[in-house]
């Protein structure tokens, strides 16, 4: 299997098992969404509920595929999809915190672009 079809695998199975984790829970009366994008590589867990007649919307976690790297725009899970992305084997070098301004990114352990 090349890098890329990978690394789309592994996004997939990591935001489909907190998916199935989270409807799991008693205590969970929203609705999440799973959205995979493979032709422009972004890959989304959403929430969506309603208050009353308000519509609710958030984003729980955002990945996309850029330059054969793994940015993470977006990511509200406890401990992070970088961690879970490094135990399952991809080098620090290939995530990029995404979520962090640019001049930021230096001072973490990962990628900056």
């Amino acid at each position: 299997m090349d890098k890329l079809t990978n690394y789309r695998t592994l996004i997939k199975q990591i935001l489909t098992e907190y998916n199935n984790l989270s409807s799991q829970s008693s205590s969970c009366k929203t609705e999440t969404c799973l959205v995979f994008d493979e032709n422009n590589d972004h890959y989304l867990w959403l929430t969506v509920d309603w208050e009353g007649s308000k519509r609710h919307k958030y984003t729980r976690v955002h990945i996309r595929i850029k330059n054969n790297k793994i940015y993470i725009e977006e990511d509200w899970t406890e401990e992070g999809i970088a961690t879970d992305l490094l135990r399952e084997g991809i080098p620090k070098e290939d995530i990029v915190l995404a979520f962090h301004p640019p001049d930021v990114r230096k001072f973490t352990e990962f990628a900056i672009a």
